[in-house]
């Protein structure tokens, strides 16, 4: 079932900041953008290498009212502990919740019942709370946060200018389309 345009649900969760714990609500996401990027566990492999990446476009999504959460099934102790032991998590700014309940995995639907797990899955929700981008890979491929930019372009546009959507491609200062009849056949 695809997540596309549903709204979030209301959730609670305890997460590590910049060296302190915090409490997350479905709250934090209303009035600005998120990306929310689930992994597998802390304290691996591929995951670190994704998490830095997203740390070294953190600021540049920053810059477009985004806001990143990253999420695994382990507790906010653990990403502590890992931030405090890991050279490249150490460098993250962003918010980590801890989801040990699953509550948020099972609501994004990228939870791996069989192992506890998430699977790599990346969200882009508006300020409404509404789901409008969603990446999922296989264990063994790592994602790469650089795309997320142009799709957060593309979707904070589509949002101010109804009527228009953005083509294959679309970059910020690229044309547009609106979807009409006398379009039909000629792209």
């Amino acid at each position: 079932m695809s997540l596309i345009g549903k709204k979030i649900e209301p959730f609670k969760a305890q997460a590590y900041r910049n060296g302190e714990f915090v409490e997350v609500t479905d709250e934090n996401f209303k009035g600005k953008w998120s990306i929310v990027c689930f992994y597998p566990a802390d304290f691996t492999f591929v995951c670190p290498t994704e998490l830095e990446d997203l740390q070294e476009h953190y600021a540049a999504l920053k810059e477009l009212g985004v806001e990143v959460y990253s999420v695994s099934t382990d507790s906010h102790f653990v990403h502590k502990a890992w931030h405090d032991h890991s050279e490249a998590i150490s460098k993250i700014e962003y918010t980590m919740i801890g989801d040990p309940t699953q509550k948020l995995t099972r609501m994004f639907d990228v939870l791996r019942e069989e192992e506890g797990v998430a699977d790599r899955g990346t969200f882009l929700i508006d300020p409404d709370g509404v789901i409008h981008g969603v990446e999922i890979n296989a264990d063994s491929i790592g994602r790469d946060a650089s795309i997320w930019i142009d799709k957060v372009k593309a979707a904070q546009y589509v949002r101010q200018h109804p009527g228009e959507v953005c083509p294959a491609k679309w970059k910020e200062t690229g044309e547009t389309l609106k979807p009409s009849l006398d379009l039909v056949g000629k792209i």
